[in-house]
């Protein structure tokens, strides 16, 4: 590993503190080095307040080092006024000669600008150090800028023979048909964790009437989505208790109800492109479609999805609903627990 890969790494393992906190902005890390020692460190905490540039410099306690330091960072420093000013100009004003970079944002208002204006203020700027890793972490932000929609991840719950769930009648309903382990469980919700949004359709929630919100690890809830085309679904379920944001795809109504909001859309073979595009509006930067079945085959058919997690329990059902057709060969494979996660990247999603 060579020096700026070592001090890119560190801004990459920064980086990821920010997950699940700064959505709709990127996860970005930053260390100053001096003479091959680290003086300052910084991440972009939370979004709306300060950028990874802006903390690496006010942690430098000698800020007189910087006019001989190296700034790393994962991002191309912003040029533009969002909620916080440019750390272009920051870098520029702090007289720091040498900027390491591991990619170029792809934020239209950004994508090369901040490049162009350091080395118009005479910087040397290194950039392509670690890229494949640090777009991997931006992986959703990229998606977003690049596609205009969500990252997409897939997930579901399968039987070693093959089934998501057993075949039920409305005496059944109102919890869900256990596959997996608590390990798994708590895996899945440190995803919810770090994700923006989750789906569910309609039969789902009726189901399994499931709360979609963080329980068993430290997090935000990510927004919750469900499929109801005709309003059949009961007010009474967990999703419409209110303590959490929440969006009712349906075909009629229009509406907020406290922290329920209604959208109509036209359900037909443009309805999940339709609902990307209303979720892109909202910045939302990542979605888990968590079930039904035909739900997440719906995304799989029109290869709308860039990830798919799916853990496999020890049980066997013998019959009931088939999982999802998907093709799981390229996939990586983890144990947690008594339980076993593949996970599959899509190479050319739609």
């Amino acid at each position: 590993m060579s020096t700026h890969e070592k001090y890119m790494q560190r801004c990459l393992e920064l980086a990821r503190k920010g997950a699940g906190s700064v959505s709709p902005n990127p996860m970005v890390g930053c260390v100053i080095v001096h003479n091959n020692t680290i003086i300052g460190e910084g991440y972009h905490q939370r979004y709306g307040e300060a950028h990874a540039e802006v903390n690496a410099v006010r942690s430098v306690a000698r800020p007189e080092l910087l006019t001989e330091s190296t700034l790393y960072v994962t991002l191309e420093p912003c040029a533009h006024f969002g909620k916080t000013p440019p750390c272009s100009d920051l870098i520029v004003e702090k007289k720091i000669p040498k900027v390491v970079i591991g990619t170029i944002d792809p934020f239209a208002k950004v994508a090369g600008r901040g490049i162009e204006k350091l080395k118009k203020a005479g910087i040397e700027v290194t950039l392509g150090v670690l890229e494949s890793e640090c777009r991997d972490i931006n992986k959703r932000f990229f998606m977003f800028h690049q596609k205009q929609r969500p990252y997409i991840i897939l997930k579901w719950a399968q039987t070693q023979d093959g089934f998501i769930d057993v075949k039920r009648n409305a005496a059944d309903f109102g919890e869900p048909t256990w596959i997996t382990g608590n390990d798994a469980l708590v895996r899945v919700h440190q995803l919810r964790a770090e994700e923006d949004a989750i789906m569910v359709g309609t039969n789902t929630a009726e189901k399994d009437d499931p709360s979609l919100t963080v329980r068993h690890c430290e997090g935000k809830n990510p927004l919750r989505i469900v499929l109801d085309q005709n309003l059949r679904l009961s007010q009474n379920l967990k999703l419409f208790d209110q303590s959490t944001p929440t969006l009712v795809f349906n075909a009629t109504e229009n509406e907020v109800r406290e922290n329920t909001e209604f959208i109509a859309v036209d359900f037909d073979k443009k309805l999940l492109p339709r609902i990307l595009e209303v979720l892109y509006q909202k910045n939302i930067l990542s979605l888990i479609v968590e079930g039904g079945r035909q739900l997440l085959q719906s995304f799989i058919d029109r290869n709308l999805w860039d990830e798919a997690q799916v853990y496999t329990g020890p049980k066997k059902f013998g019959s009931g609903v088939p999982a999802p057709a998907l093709d799981l060969s390229e996939a990586t494979t983890e144990i947690i627990g008594q339980d076993v996660l593949k996970l599959v990247r899509n190479q050319n999603p739609g």
